[in-house]
Parts: C-alpha cells; structure tokens; sequence
C-alpha cells in the first residue's frame, strides 16, 4: 500500500441545495480547499464561490468513477485539503464507498462532512412532520427499482406493507410503478403524497401535493422528473385532522429530568 505523502480528502455533504443550507464545517473547508470536484450535475455553482483563487475545480458530472478516482488521488498527493463536494449527505446515495475504497487502498486519509438530505429539505419546506405520536414513529428511505436492481427483500411493496412513512428518492420519473408498488402493500387511492422538485433550491423549488391515485398525473402535468422527493406515509396532513396526540414529553403530567409534572 502506497503511503499518502501530503493532504486530506474531505467528503463534504452540500445539502439539499441552498447554498445557505451546507454545514459550517462544510463551508469552511470550501473555503480552505486546494482543490473540488463537485457533482456539477446536482450540486449549485453558488458554493464555488466560497473557494479561494487559488483552488482548482473541477467538475465531476461528466467523469467515470475509475476518473474520479485518478483525479483526488493526483490532487491529495501534492495538496493538502482536497473535497469532494456532493448532494444531500454522502452516506445516502453517494457512492461513497465505490468512491473511498480505492483511495484509501492507496493510504489517503478520509473524512466524510454530513449534509442536510432532502428528505428533511422536504419535509421542511412542505411544513411536514415525518413522525407523529401514536399514528407513525419511523421513517424509511428507500427508492424504487430502475435501472439499479433492489433486494427482493426491499421491494418498496414490502418497505409499503409496514406502514411507516416513506422517503422515496430518485424515483419521481417511475411514479407509475411507485404507485402500483403502494396499492399492492395496500395503500389507499386516496393516501396523501407529497412530491417536492429541488427542495430549497432558490426559484426552482416545486411542492406538489395530491392524492396516490392522482400524483403521476400531476407530476407529468408539473414536468417534474429529476431531483425529487416523494414524501408518503400516515403523518401527512396532520394539521388538517383536529385528534393528533401531542407528545407526552411536553404534558403537564409527564415528568422528566428538567420538570416535574403538575399533579
């Protein structure tokens, strides 16, 4: 094993998309870099502007991975603080294992920077909560099967058969078979879904709401294909519905090291 002679690679989650939306961490290692290679193809160009002059950049979009490789391992040898900028957070669909194997075999030191998913830029910007006392305590992310084949055992109509809210990524342009997958688990024509296009993207950002038996229809209507979040599970639309249960952690009769309950 080669022994890494020089910099850092750091894996830095961009978040969502707001430029505003990556971590401190995050943009204080852009603004140190040496060198970037962003995922041109999903990550705004706005967070280049952080990079000093000095910095190279490069982006990534129209690279193989055996390029992406090659490119880090050049720059971490003769640099001292290399990033690789990508989308949401690295640990969800970020290859970021196809990605780190290879240069660590290679003696590079790896550091990952967690970033905000757009499961939870979502959520947000539809004022959603994803849990809800009583009616749904998990939150499954998951995708359907495309192109990339998934385990039987997490077919999204077994992951639909709990019952648990549902974070579907990458599978906006195969609604027709998201929402077979959910009628076989035995979802309702008429279960809430939310479908949100670039969540924070500044101008760009679309909140699609609408019922299971209608949402390829609207999204085909709306134009939405990449970069979108589906959003269902029994927690949607709860300030529309007046019995939710509050949380026992803020009832008067609920004590815990900070209060004690009014008896």
């Amino acid at each position: 094993m080669e022994t890494n002679r020089s910099g850092k690679l750091w894996v830095v989650g961009a978040g969502p998309g707001a430029v505003d939306l990556i971590t401190v961490r995050g943009r204080a290692l852009l603004a140190r870099a040496d060198a970037i290679l962003y995922a041109g193809s999903l990550v705004s160009p706005e967070h280049l502007t952080f990079a000093p002059a000095h910095c190279e950049v490069a982006d990534s979009s129209g690279m193989t991975l055996e390029v992406m490789v090659a490119w880090l391992l050049e720059r971490v040898r003769r640099l001292e603080v290399v990033v690789r900028l990508q989308t949401g957070d690295p640990s969800l669909y970020g290859a970021l294992t196809e990605l780190t194997t290879p240069l660590r075999a290679h003696g590079v030191e790896v550091e990952v920077v967690p970033g905000v998913s757009s499961a939870m830029a979502a959520a947000a910007a539809a004022v959603e909560s994803l849990t809800l006392p009583e009616v749904t305590q998990t939150v499954i992310l998951t995708r359907t099967e495309g192109r990339t084949p998934m385990p039987e055992r997490e077919q999204l109509r077994h992951l639909a058969a709990h019952g648990a809210t549902l974070c579907i990524f990458l599978s906006a342009t195969l609604m027709p078979k998201v929402t077979e997958e959910l009628y076989q688990a035995g979802w309702s024509v008429d279960q809430p879904v939310l479908v949100v296009h670039k969540a924070s993207w500044p101008n760009e950002q679309q909140i699609i709401r609408g019922r299971l038996a209608d949402m390829t229809a609207l999204c085909r209507e709306a134009k939405i294909g990449s970069q979108a979040m589906i959003i269902v599970g029994p927690s949607l639309e709860a300030a529309q519905r007046p019995d939710n249960r509050a949380s026992r952690l803020y009832a008067e009769d609920f004590s815990h090291q900070y209060r004690q309950a009014n008896r």
